[in-house]
């Protein structure tokens, strides 16, 4: 569906970022900015969940290793 632009290191750190943000979004009381911590967190772990980022896409970049013929 989405090309695989994530490469591994990249992938594992969004996801615990992820886990992070979203654990500071339930933990931490509600002081207005709460809900960028959720958006971060969300966008983070889905990216590395899917192996896809539309950012790297629209830049041209990708952390995925070449494949050999």
């Amino acid at each position: 569906m989405f090309k695989t632009n994530v490469g591994g290191a990249d992938r594992v750190i969004r996801i615990l970022l992820g886990i992070v943000l979203l654990g500071a979004f339930f933990a931490m009381p509600d002081l207005g900015y709460r809900w960028i911590l959720a958006l971060v967190g969300a966008i983070a772990l889905l990216t590395g969940a899917l192996s896809s980022c539309p950012l790297y896409t629209v830049l041209g970049l990708s952390t995925c290793p070449m494949k050999k013929n």
